[in-house]
């Protein structure tokens, strides 16, 4: 029988996926476009560098925590107080991100004027800290965007709030054909077309979720930050909840400092490794955590807590089975979804063995990256951000740890092993103190399931490796139908061998997405 939680949870987080396949397809897109401009090297490090600064703010003051710390507030005040109380605190906090974002944003351009023009340093340096210098103000935009996007997921909408970023993504291709060109005619002149085109992408993003706040009843009044209590309570639950959310962002910008000092290519082939990573992570991860948050702190907030233990078990098991798959086939299929993503004019086939290496490194922590999210955000609905802050900086030292050990070493091997092995402590530690603070909470369940679906993807990464070996022996990948035929004819197989696999061993992910589709189909012929 399908719960009735699980046809809500495939159907909310169906529709998020969805928008977020869109962007990311679309994501992938504009990192073809990338790697077709710049390939990789010391243009390609310092400008994917330079963007993990704006990224990591982002994270810090925008999506990650202040979302985790703002949606449940909104949601006990839409249900304690009313629509007037809780889009009061919405104006509170957007009052007060503006604030701190408009002071971050000074001090930042103020401190790299006076690095580049006046401070004697390497070329790369000086691209990295020039390119940062025009990026920087996307902060403020991208944290915009990320409140109007929690905002409108809290109030129960998902879909175009998600296909937002597809907007970001088609503004930031269009400066590689439209801007970049009108800088110069060098590849380190032209790659500021980029950075421009990142903050008009930002613009873009925040505007278009507008109209859907409008429609909701949201209308903007300044609210005075510094005396509301909702900002002071939103403020102390984001401060631990910032390293908690953001740990992979920081784990990603302290690696990069190492990489980028140690040799060129490493920064930039690691970054399209993981742009390959965030498919599955962020259409099953993101997807499920970011319905979940509202799911979960509107259970905590009734004291539904068997509801809540459900329904974050029921979310994990999902979230286990889709990325299994993901994970066997990223792993078995890396250099043929390179080559064809990545490979054309400047990216090289000596860039296509460097990703390849750093995505087969990455590859086996997706499951466990994707559970982060899910589980930080169980945390945040019971209004603890203290527990993950504190995991989060413990697995954020063993990976710079492993990342001074083994990068130097491996490069953007040691990249991929480093972050994975901190991914996957992280999930343990979660865990672990998810049960303490929830004693009922039980991961056995989890256990069998999880040992039939790695024999389900075994199986099935199994038949991808021989389609592959048997495709690349027969035919090659000299065209770019070739190159097609290479990932998704073993890709089809595999997942094909998976479903029947998973249908075989009755797992009950597969049975209730049968029934969903099932009950959907009968509903006409019913009425």
């Amino acid at each position: 029988m399908l719960s009735g939680f699980m046809s809500r949870l495939l159907k909310s987080s169906g529709a998020v996926g969805t928008a977020t396949l869109i962007s990311r397809v679309l994501g992938f897109a504009r990192e073809s476009v990338y790697a077709s401009f710049m390939g990789v090297g010391l243009v390609s490090d310092a400008f994917f560098y330079a963007l993990t600064i704006p990224n990591l703010f982002r994270r810090l003051l925008g999506e990650g925590a202040l979302t985790a710390a703002f949606i449940p507030v909104f949601k006990e005040k839409e249900k304690n107080e009313g629509e007037a109380a809780m889009w009061h605190a919405s104006n509170a906090i957007l009052s007060g991100l503006v604030v701190v974002c408009a002071a971050l944003v000074v001090v930042a351009m103020v401190t790299l004027t006076v690095l580049v023009e006046w401070v004697p340093m390497e070329q790369k340096h000086e691209l990295i800290l020039r390119l940062l210098r025009v990026m920087f103000p996307y902060v403020g935009l991208a944290c915009l965007a990320a409140v109007f996007i929690g905002i409108l997921n809290a109030r129960g909408q998902f879909f175009l709030p998600a296909l937002g970023a597809a907007t970001l993504n088609v503004v930031m291709i269009a400066s590689v054909f439209w801007l970049a060109p009108r800088f110069g005619i060098f590849q380190n002149q032209q790659v500021f077309g980029l950075a421009w085109g990142l903050l008009i992408a930002g613009a873009v993003q925040a505007v278009v979720q507008w109209p859907s706040l409008r429609r909701q009843g949201f209308r903007y009044r300044w609210v005075n930050p510094f005396t509301d209590p909702t900002v002071r309570v939103v403020v102390r639950r984001m401060g631990p909840a910032t390293l908690g959310v953001a740990a992979y962002q920081f784990n990603v910008v302290l690696t990069q400092t190492i990489a980028v000092d140690t040799a060129d290519s490493i920064v930039s082939s690691f970054n399209y490794a993981v742009r390959l990573m965030e498919l599955p992570q962020g259409v099953v991860g993101v997807s499920l955590a970011t319905y979940l948050l509202t799911e979960l702190s509107g259970l905590a907030v009734e004291k539904k807590f068997p509801e809540f233990r459900k329904s974050l078990q029921e979310g994990l098991l999902q979230l286990i089975f889709i990325n299994a798959l993901a994970t066997g086939l990223l792993l078995v299929l890396a250099e043929p979804m390179i080559r064809l993503l990545f490979e054309y004019r400047s990216f090289k086939p000596e860039a296509t063995e460097l990703c390849t290496v750093a995505l087969r490194c990455l590859a086996p922590g997706l499951i466990a990256f994707s559970m982060n999210n899910i589980l930080a955000r169980a945390f945040y609905a019971l209004g603890d951000t203290k527990t993950p802050m504190r995991i989060s900086v413990v697995c954020l030292g063993i990976n710079l740890i492993l990342g001074v050990i083994l990068i130097p070493m491996l490069k953007q091997a040691g990249m991929g092993i480093a972050n994975t092995l901190s991914a996957v402590t992280n999930t343990v530690l979660l865990g672990y103190a998810l049960r303490r603070a929830l004693p009922k909470m039980s991961f056995a369940d989890l256990i069998p399931n999880g040992l039939s679906v790695a024999g389900a993807g075994l199986l099935a990464s199994l038949v991808a490796w021989a389609g592959h070996v048997a495709w690349e022996s027969h035919l090659g990948h000299t065209t770019v139908a070739m190159r097609v035929g290479a990932v998704f004819l073993p890709m089809v197989f595999a997942t094909a061998v998976y479903g029947g696999a998973a249908w075989y061993l009755g797992l009950p992910q597969v049975q209730e997405l049968v029934a969903l589709v099932s009950r959907r189909r009968s509903k006409p012929s019913a009425s």
